[in-house]
């Protein structure tokens, strides 16, 4: 989610790389970007301002909070614009490719292990361990962004309304986000105190005024569904490739608040209406993403590989696969990169917009009730064997039957909370010591 406390640094000349001494720099920040949102914008922090000093620290700190106002994740952005402004357009686009290319690369791997081991003992007695660390994962994260976003009555109000209109009433995630949006806009209790910052950014823009806005936009809209359309021309309309694109598509412009928001929806949608994922994987391909480097969101990648995998059509499995999870990787991404191009030359007058701050804060508030939501079905799926449905009424919600609760993933879970939160072990740490501990119990009681 949003950046750790950030250190500010001296006031010293920036430097000038050129674009051969950047290129290695974005290859290692990709290749080293463990630990989340938080994790990877210090890392990029630390390097990029007090390392290399490419960049300012209120530089950098000003191009932070107008990704945080876009959909996609936002560390992904901040290197875009990063090496946007030390090098144009090719700057950028290294900067954003490196930072995703590493993990893409690691987790279609690990789903293609995965689509093909899946059944076997061993693999399945390790996710065990490892879906009941990413339920205590998905907790920390609730918490932490809970504490960062709740800050009035009116951020609580509409945290719950966003929870009960996921959990009670099934309403779609982009119907939740676009209401929290448009509340936030509209109603000034959610918008920021007058701000006048000193440190505002005096770096001469790019921008060749609306003439280029609208050129990079017809290029970045092309580019985005030029793929799509190839494919529907090659395999059919009826391909499972041009549903994997509108879906995905659709979730790259609705995804703020980072890649817990959008799991539970995705899940639902990929498991009930399009049948691309059974039950409890999502799961599994949560806890892959969390070993990666790279922005969480690239769980994507490993829903579109199963996807494709599952509905291959005329070509082999894998091969399929591995073209829907790099489709799903371009409708992610492409959105990522147009609107930094878009909006990079005009940092300064969107951060200041404050109702354009006040819909955002309105919609970080109501992903506190999505990630609520989320922890709870990840936590009825990994804490009982069988879940149903309960009906009251006009409302249809989840239920497990009690006795199905499964004591060593309640145990393993337990044990993976306090690895968190009380010895602060980390993430990968705990994610490792539970798939261990999981592993050694399935084959013990199998």
């Amino acid at each position: 989610m949003k950046a750790a406390t950030l250190k500010p640094t001296p006031a010293e000349p920036l430097a000038q790389p050129s674009f051969r001494e950047a290129f290695p720099v974005w290859l290692r920040i990709g290749l080293t970007s463990f630990g989340g949102p938080a994790g990877q914008i210090a890392l990029m922090h630390r390097i990029l301002v007090e390392e290399k000093r490419w960049i300012s620290e209120p530089h950098f700190l000003h191009a932070l909070n107008y990704c945080m106002l876009l959909p996609g994740p936002e560390a992904q952005q901040l290197a875009t614009y990063v090496g946007w402004r030390l090098h144009g357009l090719r700057g950028g686009l290294v900067a954003g490719t490196l930072f995703v290319l590493p993990g893409f690369c690691v987790i279609l791997g690990l789903s293609i292990l995965y689509a093909l081991y899946r059944n076997t003992g061993w693999l399945g007695a390790m996710f065990f361990g490892l879906k009941a660390a990413v339920l205590a994962v998905v907790i920390e994260a609730l918490i932490r962004v809970a504490r960062r976003a709740l800050k009035t009555r009116a951020h609580l109000v509409v945290a719950g309304a966003a929870f009960l209109a996921l959990f009670a009433f099934s309403l779609p995630f982009p119907l939740v986000i676009a209401a929290a949006a448009l509340a936030g806009w509209l109603i000034p209790a959610f918008r920021p105190a007058a701000d006048d910052d000193e440190d505002a950014d005096d770096a001469p823009a790019r921008s060749g005024g609306w003439v280029r806005m609208l050129a990079t936009l017809a290029a970045g809209l092309g580019l985005w569904a030029l793929p799509v359309l190839g494919l529907a021309m090659i395999f059919g309309v009826q391909s499972v490739f041009v549903p994997i694109a509108a879906f995905f598509s659709k979730m790259a412009v609705v995804t703020f608040g980072g890649a817990y928001a959008v799991l539970a929806y995705v899940a639902q949608q990929a498991v009930e209406t399009y049948g691309w994922l059974r039950p409890g994987e999502m799961m599994d391909g949560l806890a892959l993403a969390e070993t990666t480097p790279g922005p969480l969101i690239l769980v994507l990648v490993y829903v579109g590989f199963l996807a494709a995998f599952r509905d291959p059509g005329p070509l082999s499995p894998l091969v399929s696969g591995v073209i829907g999870a790099s489709l799903t990787t371009w409708v992610t991404f492409v959105p990522c990169f147009l609107w930094i191009f878009l909006g990079a030359p005009h940092v300064e007058r969107l951060r200041r917009n404050r109702a354009l701050s006040g819909a955002l804060s309105a919609v970080t508030a109501a992903v506190v009730g999505v990630i609520l939501n989320l922890a709870i079905w990840f936590g009825l799926h990994v804490l009982f064997r069988e879940v149903g449905k309960l009906r009251l009424g006009p409302l249809e919600l989840a239920w497990p039957n009690l006795a199905s609760l499964d004591l060593a993933a309640a145990g393993l879970a337990a044990l993976a909370m306090l690895a968190l939160f009380r010895f602060r072990l980390g993430m990968v740490p705990t994610l490792a010591l539970c798939g261990g501990l999981g592993y050694g119990l399935r084959l013990a009681f199998p």
